[in-house]
């Protein structure tokens, strides 16, 4: 007996699905004149379809901008061109880098070309997160190793310390109780260490972002952030996180501590803000499951910036610019955004750095939202 044929299902239509597409994409005529453009480069131009189509790329970006010189490279050779980390200015947009691609449509005698944008801050943020989790995992090993090689002989060598005290001359106890003090220094830092070995499953709830927030704020007004002017903006619908709250509030107070030692003492400012827009998907650790990350949530401030030399490992063990620093504090932050599947972020220049955390709403939430597991 033959099977029962099932009804073969239409293609989708190729419009439907350039619309759909997360990376911007253009379609140019030989006059670089926009024909198409998907919902992607919409944002990323930040203007509509309807005020781009026809227009001339000359009067979204300057006339000597690289990516024309790209697109009519194309336009007259007919091969496909890329060309990475290429800076595109205009004033709606800014300036930002980009990854271009630029080839001529196909069966179209070289009269248009497609052009795709893809914007470096998400490739350079896929990159530290993968980073990061190598740092956190690598600090994670060293503090198992320090707790068992170093904790033990210090407990010793306190001991000893304190015996000889009590037989030993008064310039002699001043050594002894130097002995002493130094090896509690050490098992502090070894101790702070330890918190990246603990690899007990973490436990999450929902957390509304904004009471860790208020929390961070009023701990920090009446202690160490005394001198410092917060701003807050926040987006009140935004939906709870997927987390653990004393570990999120943990990642706030380190952030908003070193922003307030980092500020100048007159003017101070930190900025504290929240928003939702739809971010990547990634698999939380120790779960099975993808969550989206469309909560941000920003600590900014207007100290003197980051030096550039360390930007690139602002998040690894011993780091610091602080003279009395242990360089931990960031990589403890790394570590449990990592854990919450989530991704840190940091920009900074003279007056301006922001820390930008972006983490999971709670799948509960988030399925009855629309949005995919």
């Amino acid at each position: 007996m033959n099977a029962v044929q099932q009804p073969r299902r239409s293609a989708p239509a190729p419009a439907a699905v350039l619309y759909a597409l997360a990376t911007a994409v253009m379609v140019l005529d030989r006059d670089c004149r926009i024909e198409l453009v998907n919902a992607a480069a919409e944002q990323l131009l930040g203007a509509s379809a309807g005020f781009l189509t026809e227009r001339d790329l000359s009067e979204l970006i300057p006339e000597d901008s690289p990516l024309i010189a790209l697109v009519r490279q194309v336009l007259a050779q007919g091969n496909s061109v890329a060309e990475y980390g290429l800076r595109l200015a205009g004033p709606k947009i800014g300036a930002r880098y980009l990854d271009v691609e630029v080839a001529p449509l196909a069966d179209d005698k070289g009269a248009r070309v497609v052009v795709s944008l893809v914007e470096r801050s998400m490739a350079r943020r896929m990159d530290r997160q993968l980073s990061q989790g190598r740092t956190a995992r690598s600090v994670a090993g060293m503090a198992a190793v320090l707790a068992h090689e170093i904790k033990n002989p210090l407990s010793g060598i306190r001991g000893a310390a304190q015996l000889l005290e009590h037989s030993v001359s008064d310039p002699d106890r001043e050594l002894t109780q130097l002995i002493c003090s130094e090896t509690d220094r050490i098992r502090g830092l070894v101790d702070r260490m330890e918190v990246f070995s603990d690899d007990r499953p973490l436990q999450r709830d929902q957390v509304n972002i904004h009471d860790v927030l208020q929390q961070v704020h009023r701990l920090a007004v009446s202690g160490f952030a005394r001198h410092v002017r917060f701003k807050e903006h926040y987006d009140p619908s935004l939906p709870s996180v997927f987390g653990n709250r004393d570990q999120l509030l943990q990642v706030f107070l380190n952030l908003v501590k070193n922003a307030a030692e980092a500020v100048p003492r007159r003017n101070g400012e930190i900025v504290l803000s929240t928003r939702f827009r739809h971010g990547i998907r990634i698999s939380v650790s120790g779960s099975r499951d993808r969550l989206q990350l469309p909560i941000v949530v920003t600590v900014g401030d207007n100290g003197p910036g980051i030096p550039e030399d360390l930007r690139q490992v602002i998040f690894e063990p011993f780091v610091t610019t602080k003279a009395n620093g242990t360089g931990l504090g960031l990589s403890l932050v790394a570590k449990i955004i990592e854990d919450h599947g989530g991704v840190v972020e940091v920009e900074s220049k003279p007056r301006r750095t922001v820390f930008s955390m972006l983490l999971p709403v709670h799948p509960r939430i988030g399925g009855e939202a629309g949005a995919p597991s």
